[in-house]
């Protein structure tokens, strides 16, 4: 391997620009019209221009990137997170075409990348589930229909061939059924390329933990622990730590031994999260897999010292993971990571704009930016609102916050409003600070009236 495509954007190219060339490697990358003078194109000594502004044209087309591929002659493609990351079809193209696909191996993304297959195979491995249908057909609503009444409402609507809280609906009642379906459906197609459905039994109040494993291509599979991402506003995951507060650490590490052993036994490759909904009543019930490098990766980072993309990117070469990571790191202090999003902190409209003013505090102790934009580029409706990604590392938990507070504070944003009073306000609740945190915590903390509130409405015009 000596050149590797990076087949996504922002700040999820920009940050495995930084592996690639820590390896000594070579980084293409590849942009839409619209992407043209982010920074990351600058970081390559190759870009690409691969279409127009929608992502169907331009980051989701696959003819376009392994043209680039040719085109460029490199040797190994990193899909990053969302888009392509977890399309087997493509994966399976890199392969045939004599190249390396820098993730799990196509059976792996084809079996357990689509959330209702990886459901069947978790259940036959033993893990308990919550109740689900299989993938249901997009223009029989008759059969949608009587899929949720078996289950019983409330339901939760999923797609089956991505992830990160896009397309899931929460449906209450029969009559919102319809149109909640459709949309649903739409947002899938239009963020994966793939309008695959399903249904799932609702769990209101449990928390989301995910267990995070790394695999060479020879059977070894190690575990790197847990995040906690139950900080989630409409299912898309707003604050994420490490290690989970107020579970007790032996439920947690009887976990990720049992996970390990299973995708060891089973022989997973490369990179993968298993995610969990946790309630103290009822355990751990399996989720989904991701077979993908995470968004939240750099909270795993900060804890284990460990460069969780350059580890992927060796794994996937054929490197064992002994010659990777000598010894599983152990973990040492807590880390938070804050998604810093492009939207209204009070009605949660987007914002796109220009950055006016764009100043991040990354030279402050215990800080770590990531972000795909500097100042006077032009945030877009066209792609995820995420403008930076925030985590502080701190010797404990409340240092922790208290750090990621700070920087928040010290942030500068002018041009387009931004979610960081909302993130304040979360890091400043005696929930959020005392309580282990549920999917639907942030609504609460939210809907609780505090003298706090005028000094957030004050922020956001700061702000904007």
């Amino acid at each position: 391997m000596k050149k590797v495509l990076v087949a996504n954007r922002g700040a999820a190219a920009a940050r495995v620009i930084r592996a690639v060339e820590a390896l000594g490697l070579q980084a293409v990358v590849v942009y839409s019209e619209a992407d043209a003078q982010l920074p990351y194109v600058e970081q390559a000594r190759e870009a690409y221009c691969i279409g127009p502004a929608s992502a169907r044209d331009s980051y989701l087309n696959q003819d376009a990137l392994l043209a680039c591929m040719q085109r460029s002659g490199a040797d190994a493609v990193h899909p990053g997170y969302g888009f392509l990351s977890e399309n087997a079809r493509f994966a399976q193209r890199v392969e045939a075409a004599g190249h390396c696909f820098i993730g799990p191996s196509p059976k792996w993304i084809e079996l357990l990348g689509n959330k209702t297959r990886a459901r069947e195979f978790m259940r036959s491995h033993g893990l308990a589930l919550g109740d689900s249908s299989g993938v249901l057909p997009a223009d029989d609503l008759r059969a949608v229909s009587e899929a949720a009444q078996r289950l019983g409402y409330p339901v939760l609507i999923k797609p089956a061939g991505g992830g990160g809280g896009i397309g899931m609906v929460p449906v209450l009642a029969p009559a919102d059924l319809e149109g909640a379906w459709r949309r649903a459906s739409g947002l899938a197609e239009k963020a994966f390329g793939d309008p695959s459905l399903y249904l799932e039994r609702f769990v209101q109040s449990p928390r989301h933990i995910e267990f995070q494993f790394i695999a060479d291509r020879h059977g070894k599979v190690m575990s790197l622990f847990e995040r906690d991402c139950s900080t989630q506003r409409r299912y898309q995951k707003v604050i994420e730590e490490a290690p989970a507060p107020d579970i007790g650490r032996a439920t947690i590490l009887d976990m990720s031994v049992r996970l390990e052993k299973l995708l060891g036994a089973a022989g997973y490759d490369v990179i993968g999260t298993v995610e969990m909904l946790y309630t103290p009543e009822t355990g751990f019930s399996f989720l989904e897999v991701n077979t993908r490098l995470q968004v939240e990766h750099a909270v795993t980072e900060a804890v284990t010292g460990l460069d969780i993309v350059q580890a992927q990117i060796r794994l996937a070469a054929g490197e064992p993971l002994a010659s990777v990571v000598a010894a599983k790191p152990a973990l040492g202090g807590h880390a938070i990571e804050a998604r810093i999003y492009a939207e209204d902190p009070v009605r949660f409209f987007p914002s796109p704009g220009t950055l006016l003013e764009f100043s991040l505090p990354a030279d402050m102790a215990g800080i770590r930016v990531e972000t795909g934009y500097t100042q006077g580029n032009a945030v877009t409706s066209h792609y995820d609102p995420m403008v930076a990604k925030m985590i502080s590392h701190g010797r404990d938990r409340e240092e922790a916050i208290r750090r990621l507070a700070g920087a928040l504070e010290a942030t500068r944003i002018q041009g387009i409003k931004t979610n960081i009073p909302m993130i304040s306000r979360v890091l400043a609740s005696e929930k959020f600070r005392r309580e282990g945190m549920t999917v639907d915590g942030l609504h609460k903390v939210l809907a609780e009236p505090q003298a706090g509130t005028q000094k957030i409405t004050s922020r956001e015009k700061e702000m904007t």
